[in-house]
């Protein structure tokens, strides 16, 4: 179920790859057995390649092509979609329900206690205080995760995650995620802004939140570089 507009989109989509034409594949990608009239060839959903049955026969849950039930995938593609089944299945739920941060805007000394969490169709950053102000996913140039020296039980933080420019991830060890710093342009604008969030030592919800909102920008970081 795809939207016909794709400005409606999941920004954390992708889209569905080209499939290797079947005169160009006569032979199994992965074990190079040869297909004929019993041996049949399949494609894998997510990579486009050409396999056999065997290399090729799980079916296995892939959201981030809008696809509504499991779908056919070779054995390396079955495997990340399975990981981010993970993100779908308990991160969203995570970012869509929020967390509570100090929100500074800019380069305001003023900081305002704000609810932070992921709009339902996952396109935007809603931040409810005594003021309301969105931020639209798709406009988002940086994450960084602003970190301490702890051990927060998920070792994956990254400390800082460029969308469109860096190609590497750092991981950062015995960190806690403190707070997020995000740089954005404004509908209308070209010009950066910058938006910072902070958490509280004793706020797991919040920290949970950041790295839940880290994996989503990896997921935002691939969709873009398709």
């Amino acid at each position: 179920m795809i939207p016909e507009n794709g400005a409606f989109s999941s920004p954390f989509s992708l889209d569905e790859p080209q499939w290797v034409p079947d005169k160009e594949c006569p032979r199994c990608m992965q074990c190079d057995t040869k297909f004929d009239f019993l041996t049949r060839k399949h494609h894998c959903r997510r990579c486009g390649k050409c396999f056999c049955d065997k290399c090729c026969s799980k079916k296995v849950l892939l959201p981030r092509m809008c696809f509504v039930d499991p779908v056919r995938q070779c054995a390396e593609c079955s495997l990340v979609s399975q990981k981010e089944m993970e993100f779908y299945d308990k991160q969203i739920k995570v970012l869509t329900n929020g967390a509570t941060f100090t929100v500074t805007l800019g380069t305001s000394e003023k900081s305002e206690s704000m609810v932070c969490r992921l709009s339902n169709n996952h396109r935007y950053l809603f931040l409810d205080g005594d003021s309301h102000f969105e931020v639209e996913l798709s406009r988002v140039s940086s994450f960084q995760i602003l970190t301490e020296g702890f051990t927060p039980g998920e070792k994956d933080i990254h400390t800082y995650t460029s969308l469109l420019e860096s190609q590497y991830i750092t991981e950062g060890g015995n960190t806690r995620a403190s707070g997020m710093l995000l740089q954005y342009k404004a509908v209308g604008s070209q010009d950066l802004q910058q938006l910072k969030l902070n958490a509280r030592e004793d706020n797991k919800t919040a920290s949970a939140w950041l790295v839940a909102m880290h994996k989503a920008a990896k997921l935002l970081y691939e969709s873009r570089d398709q």
